[in-house]
């Protein structure tokens, strides 16, 4: 299918009201592009551990949609001519000039399928679904993962980095907490490591969605790994359904600042002895989540690893 391009040039202080006037044309999937700079609580809250440098903003924006080049006879384009006149009364919309191009639609998830094959992290294979178990790979851990569906699929420096700890942690039986769990991965390859059960948290319901998927994709049934949406540091109810003192083993791959006030609390969770293994920072970061979690006088730091500009902080309950 192909799909005819509209690229509106236009203002920062317009994007707003054009996104919202095509929506009520019928218009959907908005693309933005811009150089408006992300604040702390915006990296926050869209999970984002570093702000990535952009140009200097200008002021610019372009607001790019598509239509249905077999449907599109211009007269969506006319009314939306129409609505970015209307705008001027109320904001600055720039040139509001809009330029045309097109695009081809293409199979894009059978297509990028060629880019990602089976790897190994130590003894443990993860492999697409689509590929079939080698002669290879029998005998040994299998983590069967649709990346097209998962929010993470162990590639990343920061899930090695884990799973490496886990592979050397973990122990027959143990109880796993996988606090920000997203597609379940981790709690997968600790329950494949032997442990006899996994209880994962998150702030977005998709993850519960991700983590049963590759639960039922690896043979796992929803009672080894229980997920729970919400919020461990601060909800009382979240806390409680997790259990206390109860974890042999806890996981967490989730943002910087986020680790720092779970550190203060996550002892609570674990067995004396248990092991607190991290990733999810940046370099930049890692004297800060070290200092934070040395403020704890229940967590002893037994190993920090580095796996390119990626930080793992490994802590033990001491008391």
């Amino acid at each position: 299918m192909k799909w005819n391009k509209y690229s509106i040039k236009t203002t920062t202080e317009a994007v707003d009201l054009i996104s919202a006037s095509l929506s009520e044309l019928g218009i959907e999937g908005i693309e933005i592009c811009d150089n408006v700079q992300l604040t702390k609580e915006e990296a926050k809250s869209m999970f984002v551990d570093f702000i990535p440098d952009l140009p200097e903003d200008d002021g610019s924006a372009v607001v790019n949609f598509y239509l249905d080049s077999e449907d599109d006879d211009h007269t969506i384009l006319d009314k939306v001519k129409d609505e970015i006149e209307s705008l001027r009364i109320f904001c600055n919309v720039g040139e509001g000039t809009i330029t045309e191009s097109e695009t081809e639609d293409k199979d894009w998830i059978n297509n990028w399928k060629q880019y990602w094959h089976t790897f190994n992290i130590g003894d443990l294979y993860i492999k697409p679904t689509w590929e079939e178990v080698t002669e290879e790979m029998k005998g040994h851990p299998i983590l069967s993962i649709d990346p097209g569906t998962a929010f993470g699929t162990g590639s990343h420096e920061t899930t090695r980095l884990v799973i490496r700890q886990l592979q050397k942690y973990v122990k027959s039986g143990d109880e796993v907490l996988d606090v920000g769990c997203g597609s379940g991965i981790l709690s997968v390859v600790a329950l494949k490591y032997g442990a006899g059960h996994a209880f994962g948290t998150d702030l977005d319901p998709n993850a519960i969605i991700a983590s049963h998927e590759n639960a039922d994709q690896n043979d796992i049934s929803h009672s080894q790994l229980e997920v729970i949406e919400g919020n461990i540091i601060d909800d009382k109810a979240i806390k409680d359904a997790c259990g206390y003192e109860k974890y042999d083993i806890v996981c967490a791959n989730i943002l910087a600042d986020v680790l720092e006030p779970l550190s203060t609390c996550i002892h609570e969770h674990m067995k004396v002895g248990a092991y607190f293994i991290t990733s999810g920072i940046i370099d930049s970061k890692e004297e800060e989540v070290v200092t934070a979690f040395k403020k704890n006088p229940h967590l002893e730091i037994v190993e920090v690893n580095h796996d390119g500009e990626w930080v793992n902080v490994t802590a033990r309950r001491a008391n």
